[in-house]
């Protein structure tokens, strides 16, 4: 399972050095001006690797980040891919390997959502608390050696409560919510969204859940953080696009970009000393 991993590692060991990461960064449609906070940072375009498939979506510059962020080691992958392409749900998480592999403990699932909960304004965050996966594929399907693997704690909770009180600080809304993940690529009907609030869904995604699933697998911490940038259908009279979705990405960058420093400050404070 982590073949395909090894162009991807010889490369960033050679210009990084063997010593582990600390933290890996996926970044959401929009949301990958965050790299470019990265000290000391390395790029490679996915595009120089052979694991990584060919095509791409607006919004995902398809570009791998290695550096230091607050003092710790850190892979920040700029862009996804995702089962609307073509792709399984074992090839999509293909980060979260990348990730292990490099020694990292933690990883930071990011993207951007459309809100359910009618208390979910464009421009808000929601830290996932869970998730309903809809999108009929699991990352773990195949010959993965013991592939049942408890969800039941997937997404680290504890740093909610003091990100929430950074948030309420500095005027960003911030809630925590349940993400529904769907296969794509045509955006829900209103009738698909009232099923997923009747599921208990709170904002709706066509991303994380693979990464997230293959992270816990691979015994890595996962904090889930989503950027709600329009309304889900049905909820809103105005029509769908992604080019708003990327549009909504821009605007809220520079509060991503506080809340994500934030985030890995705490997760910084909580994680055990060095020996």
């Amino acid at each position: 399972m982590f073949e395909d991993c090894r162009e991807i590692q010889d490369a960033v060991v050679t210009e990084k050095g063997p010593a582990p990461f600390d933290l890996a960064v996926i970044l959401g449609s929009g949301l990958g001006a965050f790299a470019n906070h990265v000290q000391e940072a390395a790029g490679w375009s996915y595009r120089n690797f052979t694991c990584f498939p060919e095509n791409r979506v607006a919004g995902h510059p398809g570009q791998l980040v290695a550096g230091t962020f607050l003092g710790w080691r850190v892979l920040v992958f700029q862009g996804r891919y995702h089962l609307y392409q073509g792709h399984s749900a074992a090839q999509v998480s293909l980060p979260a390997r990348v990730a292990h592999v490099l020694g990292c403990p933690r990883l930071l699932l990011t993207n951007a959502v459309g809100g359910i909960n009618p208390a979910f304004q464009p421009g808000d965050f929601m830290y996932i608390a869970d998730h309903i996966n809809l999108m009929g594929d699991n990352p773990l399907r195949g010959n993965f050696p013991n592939p049942f693997v408890d969800l039941s704690s997937l997404y680290l909770k504890a740093l909610y409560h003091p990100l929430r009180e950074y948030a309420t600080q500095h005027q960003i809304r911030l809630h925590r919510g349940v993400l529904c993940a769907v296969p794509g690529p045509s955006y829900e009907t209103p009738a698909e969204i009232r099923a997923m609030k009747l599921l208990g869904a709170d904002a709706v995604s066509m991303s994380t859940v693979p990464e997230a699933i293959m992270a816990k697998y691979l015994g890595m911490d996962v904090v889930g953080l989503s950027s709600i940038s329009n309304h889900a259908a049905g909820i809103s009279a105005v029509p769908l696009q992604h080019e708003d979705v990327l549009a909504a990405g821009k605007r809220a960058e520079s509060r991503f970009v506080d809340l994500v420093s934030r985030l890995i400050g705490l997760w910084q404070e909580t994680a055990p000393a060095s020996v």
